[in-house]
C-alpha cells in the first residue's frame, strides 16, 4: 500500500506524519545487513505525486541494504524533549527501487537531487504515532494496511 491509500485510509495520521517529516530535513531509516542485523543511517525523505520518496547517494550501504532486502523502517527526527511538537511518528514497510526513466526525471525536475542516485518508492507495512496527552497519558496510534486505526492509551 502506498501513501496515497495511507492517507484516504487515516487521513488524520498521515497528516500529522507528514508535518512531523516535514518538521525537519533529516531522519532516521533503518535496513537490514546482509547477516540481518540492523543498520541505522540518517535520510532526507519526500513526499511527491502522493508516494513517500527515499532517494540515496549511489552505492550507499542504505541502498545496498535495500536492494538486497527491501524492508525498512523509517523513523522522524526526535525534535523537542517534551515530544510536544506532534510525537513520534514511525513507518515500517518495504522499498523498491525505481528504474523507469520518467518516473525518476519527474523526481528530479522536483528535488533537484545530486547525480547520479537511487530513488525508492515505499509500499508501507505500518505506521506508528507516539505522543503525550494531557502531560499524563502516552497514546500510540497503530495504522497498518487492511486494518482500523488503533489507538493505544495508557498513563
Amino acid at each position: 500500500m502506498n501513501w496515497a491509500a495511507f492517507k484516504t485510509a487515516a487521513p488524520e495520521l498521515a497528516a500529522t506524519a507528514e508535518a512531523r517529516f516535514g518538521a525537519y530535513r533529516h531522519h532516521v531509516l533503518a535496513t537490514l545487513r546482509r547477516d540481518g542485523s540492523p543498520r541505522t543511517s540518517g535520510l532526507e525523505v519526500r513526499f511527491l505525486g502522493s508516494e513517500l520518496w527515499l532517494g540515496m547517494m549511489p552505492g550507499s550501504v542504505k541502498a545496498l541494504d535495500l536492494l538486497r532486502d527491501p524492508r525498512f523502517a523509517l523513523q522522524t527526527h526526535p525534535g523537542a524533549d517534551d515530544m510536544s511538537d506532534g510525537g513520534d511518528v514511525r513507518v515500517g514497510g518495504r522499498a523498491f527501487e525505481v528504474v523507469d526513466a520518467a518516473v525518476k526525471g519527474a523526481y528530479v525536475k522536483e528535488v533537484e537531487p545530486p547525480q547520479p542516485f537511487h530513488l525508492f518508492r515505499t509500499e508501507l507495512t505500518e505506521v506508528v504515532r507516539t505522543y503525550v496527552e494531557d502531560e499524563k497519558y502516552l497514546v500510540t496510534q497503530v495504522w497498518k494496511p487492511g486494518e482500523p486505526l488503533r489507538t493505544l492509551k495508557r498513563a
